[in-house]
């Protein structure tokens, strides 16, 4: 009996001593032994950042929430009304991590009035000097505009020939290498990465059609003479071969379609639109960018141009459809600020302001985008998708680092083919009715097409 006794008392010893050992290993929740760095927490300019003592490892969050507010008025009384109104134009929450000194990982979502959309889910490496390699939804490098981030534009809203031609999120492949005075990157997109009614059409096109995904491929660069903190030069050029995609709706597959508002976001109407362009072959779409930037000032200007090339065997033309527009902004920061570019990114970045209080910058822009094609062909090849020209100003106040708030002037002159696909009213005919028929619109005073203007407000913080 003792013996036993001694044998228990041994045993729980052990078992104790096993137990103790093990608990001074941190597992994971399914029980995997993981190694462990203690974090320490800060605030680095209103981001909340945690980061291993070795800075091997660090993790962060970035959102922002941009409230907008849109009034329009003078347009002629026989247009269609144009609702004022509100909106949460975006809610964004990011989560960011440089897991190892050479991978990264992102996930950035949009919650914007209710409604859920992946953005960025991105899989990164970053361990040979000057390079990255990329899968997962995000921009391609394509506008500079495009890829400037929406805390950071002077206006509310991207030029109307942005956001007709320039690529948005995709899932795909890309590389890229930057230095002080060279980028240069290229991308393999697949489908866009919008929303659940994105994803259904590539789930239903591909189950129902068994349809290919469709490719894009395309490269960009840029150089920079200059590049300094306080001035620069961006001279830079991309080219898109673009094929279908089955993120396209059903039916509009092999199909082209080009539409844009009027550079605003809360009326929802796009006078510019192409319809559908059906049985195509393949979009080229092609940027040629000069930006710069001089202590608080700062320039850009964009042509972004598309041949859209249809299928030879289904459509025969002696020339593809050729879609074009182009923009030119500026801005000056009045109180000392100056402004920033990322060179990594080729894009401009946040301003720095001249005062603790922050700034204020004062911006102007003209910008035209055309999208009829109809000289020298025959009305039923004709396109007259419409075209527009635009005049803005802005008010930026940039108040601390993390809070914005813009007003913005705009003035858009819509021509008599902008009617939105037929659906929005372009003139008076000739017995003095209003028409949205482009063909019976008489021309009185070169009233023809919707003219109007737009005051536009924003409320931004970032943190």
């Amino acid at each position: 009996m003792k013996r036993l006794s001694l044998l228990m008392a041994a045993l729980f010893v052990i078992g104790a001593a096993a137990f103790a050992q093990k608990t001074d290993q941190a597992v994971d929740q399914y029980g995997n032994k993981v190694s462990v760095k203690d974090v320490t927490a800060t605030e680095r300019d209103g981001i909340l950042v945690f980061e291993s003592k070795d800075k091997d490892y660090k993790f962060w969050f970035d959102s922002r929430v941009q409230v907008d507010f849109g009034h329009y008025f003078g347009a002629q009384e026989w247009a269609d009304p144009i609702g004022d109104g509100a909106s949460i134009r975006r809610a964004r929450f990011a989560v960011k991590t440089q897991i190892t000194p050479d991978w990264y990982g992102e996930v950035d979502m949009e919650l914007a009035n209710g409604s859920f959309e992946l953005k960025d889910a991105i899989v990164r490496y970053n361990g040979l000097e000057n390079w990255q390699f990329s899968v997962g939804s995000q921009k391609p490098d394509f506008s500079l505009s495009r890829n400037t981030s929406s805390r950071y534009l002077e206006f509310l809203e991207r030029p109307m020939v942005v956001s007709a031609f320039a690529p948005s999120r995709h899932l795909g492949v890309f590389a890229k290498y930057s230095n002080k005075y060279f980028f240069g990157s290229g991308s393999i997109l697949f489908q866009e990465i919008e929303g659940q009614e994105t994803r259904t059409f590539v789930e239903d096109n591909n189950k129902n059609y068994g349809m290919d995904e469709g490719l894009s491929y395309l490269g960009k660069v840029v150089v920079r003479p200059m590049n300094e903190a306080d001035y620069g030069i961006h001279i830079g050029g991309a080219v898109m071969y673009d094929t279908p995609k089955t993120s396209d709706e059903m039916g509009v597959y092999n199909g082209t379609r080009f539409s844009c508002r009027n550079a605003t976001n809360i009326s929802r109407k796009k006078y510019i639109d192409t319809d559908d362009i059906k049985d195509t072959d393949h979009n080229l779409i092609a940027t040629a960018e000069l930006a710069g930037h001089y202590q608080g000032l700062r320039l850009e200007s964009a042509w972004l141009s598309d041949w859209t090339y249809m299928d030879p065997e289904k459509v025969v033309l002696d020339k593809p459809y050729h879609f074009y527009g182009w923009y030119v902004e500026g801005g000056c920061l009045l109180f000392g600020g100056k402004q920033s570019y990322d060179s990594d990114g080729a894009k401009f970045n946040r301003v720095r302001c001249g005062e603790s209080w922050g700034d204020v910058e004062l911006a102007l822009k003209y910008e035209f985008l055309d999208m009829n094609d109809y000289e020298g062909r025959s009305s039923d090849v004709a396109i007259f998708g419409g075209s527009a020209e635009l005049y803005g100003a802005a008010l930026n106040f940039y108040i601390g680092k993390n809070v914005k708030m813009a007003l913005n002037y705009q003035y858009v002159n819509n021509d008599r083919y902008a009617n939105g696909k037929g659906k929005l009213y372009v003139g008076l005919d000739a017995d003095g009715n209003k028409t949205k028929d482009y063909t019976k619109v008489v021309n009185d005073a070169g009233d023809a097409g919707v003219n109007y203007h737009m005051l536009l407000a924003r409320f931004q913080v970032a943190f």
